[in-house]
């Protein structure tokens, strides 16, 4: 099995050789184990995996299937972005052929087997099944048939299916007669072909993940332009993108709740990316302030409307302020209805968490020469300790303690839902002529360590919401009781 990779660096997708174990699917939330604090060194807990532990592998459509241009598959836009300028992908490649993953769905299944997964996530091809990306322009047979086979054979050796929608590969006559996810009719065309997904495959799928790490999805395709459609709209674009992506999700997961879920019995969430933020100082308020905002910008841009009902405050302020500064008369961030925002809230049964690395946070304390922009838009800085394992990547440091607390974040900030991993692993570090990846190794075991340790918040959870109340009540009956003893012998 071949699985694909986006890297952090600018058009940095490339094919990493089997088999790369590149995310870890594991409910994570609401598990209870006992732990042995003391281990070895990139050793596992062993035996405290709890039951209902699951893992799972991962890949999305572009990065595996090939057959670009075959079955009557309709052209994505990485397809165009691949194939029209040089410099767009490292090495000139292109995902045309990929894995070849469409004419090798048995031998996939099988290396699965092999891998003994309980789960296996992949992306469904918006322009494969659909290629205009409209329904009512006609739906492609075969592109039906080849999912609804691969999902049988999945199931046929016992392995879950995890669906997501949609893993970047906008059709491309969207992005032509539309303008891609800049236009809020996008949204409108998602929530119909997410509608033909559930009607051909709900009776066998049961969870779905609507978008994967929409974030880079939106910055990275329409600020910086360094991933399709390629894009440069500084300041704007990427705002205006990610706003019709959240409502496509709550349209999407309204659509399923309203119709098919009483009948499916499956889930709807959305798969988030986001690195852990650190302050530089503990001590000093504005640190933690924008390891805060870090968080905020990353995670709560999409998270917070999904959970909250609205963008987070300190994106609003910080955004809002820019653009006055830079004499707008209005904030560059859209704004939701009233209506928007009650439809929004709560359109997720589980949330999907992505998580690579960590970063150090310290306030940028210097006026940005840069125009409108993401980056300048936060007021921060990120740095990184050089101490920390280097993976190959310039974007990938080990740090296995980061994992655990945007755990504890997630958790915390949007009321304890059940959470997947749906991304986590290592990138190629070096070019081996056998398989070579014992920091790969090293990092997995760290990462899924600290995973591991996650359920004690929810003991600390208990003894906040049980315990305290209870002391605090017997603590009062004790003192009336003394009272009442202390009033008898006085009078």
């Amino acid at each position: 099995m071949c699985f694909f990779r986006y890297g952090g660096e600018p058009g940095a997708m490339k094919p990493v050789k089997a088999v790369t174990l590149w995310w870890v699917l594991l409910l994570v939330s609401r598990l209870g184990a006992t732990r042995k604090e003391s281990l070895e060194e990139g050793s596992f807990y062993y035996g405290t995996f709890p039951l209902g532990f699951t893992w799972g592998v991962g890949s999305s459509a572009f990065q595996t299937e090939g057959a670009w241009d075959q079955d009557g598959k309709g052209p994505s836009i990485w397809d165009t972005f691949t194939h029209s300028r040089k410099g767009n992908v490292l090495g000139e490649e292109t995902a045309d052929v990929a894995c070849n993953g469409y004419y090798k769905v048995q031998e996939d299944v099988a290396l699965l087997r092999e891998l003994h997964v309980s789960h296996y996530r992949f992306s469904l091809s918006w322009p494969r099944l659909l290629p205009t990306g409209v329904r009512a322009d006609g739906v492609n047979k075969k592109g039906i048939q080849f999912y609804s086979d691969f999902i049988d054979a999945l199931l046929n050796s016992n392995i879950t299916p995890i669906v997501t929608l949609h893993h970047w590969d906008l059709p491309q006559l969207l992005q032509v007669n539309y303008g891609g996810w800049q236009n809020v009719s996008t949204a409108n065309y998602f929530s119909d072909y997410a509608s033909l997904c559930f009607e051909a495959f709900g009776d066998r799928v049961k969870h779905w993940v609507t978008f994967s790490d929409p974030r880079t999805m939106a910055e990275k395709g329409y600020e910086t332009g360094h991933h399709a459609p390629g894009l440069k709209l500084h300041g704007t674009g990427l705002y205006k993108a990610a706003h019709h992506v959240i409502k496509a999700h709550a349209q999407a997961w309204h659509s399923y709740n309203n119709t098919w879920r009483s009948k499916q019995q499956g889930l709807v969430g959305i798969s988030l990316n986001c690195d852990w933020g650190e302050p530089v100082d503990i001590s000093n308020p504005k640190d933690i302030e924008a390891a805060e905002r870090y968080l905020q910008f990353c995670l709560g841009w999409f998270a917070n409307p999904i959970y909250a009902g609205d963008y987070p405050q300190v994106m609003k302020d910080h955004i809002g302020r820019k653009s006055a500064e830079q004499g707008l008369d209005m904030s560059r961030l859209p704004v939701f209805s009233l209506q928007e925002k009650s439809y929004i809230k709560g359109t997720s049964d589980f949330l999907g968490l992505g998580h690579f690395t960590t970063r150090y946070i310290t306030e940028r304390n210097y006026p940005s020469r840069q125009g409108p922009s993401y980056q300048n838009d936060r007021d921060l800085v990120e740095l990184v300790d050089p101490n920390w394992p280097d993976l190959g990547s310039k974007w990938l440091h080990s740090v296995p303690w980061g994992f655990r607390r945007l755990l504890n974040f997630a958790q915390t900030q949007y009321g304890n839902p059940p959470i997947y991993v749906t991304e986590n692993g290592a990138s190629q570090k070096l070019h081996c002529t056998q398989l070579c990846d014992e920091w790969r190794i090293q990092y997995l075991k760290g990462y899924t360590n600290e995973m591991l340790k996650e359920p004690f918040l929810s003991y600390m959870q208990i003894m906040t919401e049980i315990m305290v109340p209870t002391v605090c009540t017997l603590c009062i009956l004790i003192a009336a009781v003394l009272l009442m003893l202390l009033l008898r012998s006085l009078s």
